[in-house]
């Protein structure tokens, strides 16, 4: 199992922990992720990030489809590889409805077609064998609409092929998870519980595969999930550093009945604990759904606690499918001490 760094998103100012991020670079950890909402885009921290490291690759995390055309997408993937000598990873995702609508103006309907024809248009021009047309149901181009100018032709990206780009999505639901599976090189979930894999998610994954062909299996696939460390010996403020987060997704990121993240908490077998948190967040009452994070679900999560404990649990991570761990550290001694229990455990 390899190591990853997740830096998560802006707040009112950008701060790149660029101490961590250099570190992580010596160290030889994989690839850094840099994060968009509808603050700061994910794109600009990582040119900033591969102008100042060598070697580890620089993941998006994700870039929101409905926020870029598919070609515009690949421009700016294919930029960024680049100009990092082959660094970039391309991680994609559909976000939720609140976000696409509310801040991109578009529609949030038919969200695994959507995923498939961007997929396919990304591909296409990162091949570079022929002229970019598609006749999707989403997309079409060149444009055909009754609007159209008529003057549109197929064009070819004028930097050289780039087939190698990796691409992965973001997907927590069963049906995008099987889709991810089938159209992507890895997968990037969240809140991810490696002892729930089995039940959870190996049958859809299996599936996408399936349907794929080729032979495709694990073998060919990154599961790379985000996995915050808190390395503390008081185990009280250890579960509170993470109960804010997760009290957000599970309770505030979304409407009630439609937020994927307090879907997944329930589908943990953590049903009362995520009705009780998504009902008093849309309430008001933040810091009571906080604390009513349950610490069983965090410790499925993410990893808590001293070094020794963190050491315990951090067995069945690796023992588990998954190839990437992406840690959300917060400090550069917690990284280095990642680095080496993984080695020591490896």
């Amino acid at each position: 199992m390899r190591l990853g760094l997740n830096m998560g998103y802006s707040g009112r100012r950008i701060e790149l922990p660029m101490e961590i991020v250099k570190e992580a670079d010596k160290l030889g950890v994989y690839v850094v992720w840099a994060a968009e909402a509808y603050g700061s885009d994910c794109i600009s921290p990582l040119a900033w990030v591969g102008a100042q490291t060598e070697n580890i690759k620089l993941g998006s995390a994700i870039m929101q489809m409905p926020g870029r055309t598919p070609a515009n997408a690949a421009m700016t993937a294919m930029t960024m590889n680049q100009l990092s000598n082959g660094r970039f990873v391309m991680g994609l995702g559909l976000s939720g409805p609140q976000v696409v609508e509310g801040w991109h103006g578009q529609s949030y309907a038919r969200p695994l077609t959507r995923s498939r024809e961007y997929v396919n248009i990304v591909r296409t021009i990162f091949k570079r064998e022929e002229r970019l047309t598609y006749d999707g149901k989403l997309y079409q181009i060149p444009y055909k609409g009754g609007d159209a100018t008529g003057l549109g032709k197929p064009l070819k990206s004028t930097l050289e092929a780039q087939p190698d780009i990796p691409i992965y999505l973001a997907s927590i639901g069963p049906k995008n998870v099987k889709l991810t599976a089938e159209i992507a090189d890895g997968w990037l979930p969240i809140f991810f519980s490696p002892d729930k894999y089995d039940a959870i998610y190996k049958e859809h994954v299996e599936a996408g595969f399936a349907k794929a062909g080729n032979g495709k299996s694990i073998k060919d696939f990154d599961i790379a999930p985000t996995v915050s460390v808190v390395i503390h010996d008081n185990m009280t403020e250890a579960y509170n550093m993470l109960r804010p987060m997760i009290a957000l997704y599970v309770g505030g990121m979304g409407a009630k009945g439609k937020n994927f993240y307090n879907d997944l908490a329930c589908r943990y077998g953590y049903e009362a604990e995520a009705t009780e948190i998504q009902d008093l967040y849309l309430s008001g009452r933040q810091g009571e759904a906080m604390m009513k994070v349950p610490d069983a679900l965090i410790d499925e999560i993410a990893l808590v606690g001293p070094k020794e404990r963190i050491k315990e649990r951090l067995s069945r991570w690796i023992g588990s499918s998954i190839t990437t761990m992406n840690l959300t550290v917060f400090n550069v001694e917690s990284l280095r001490t990642m680095v080496e229990l993984v080695d020591e455990l490896s």
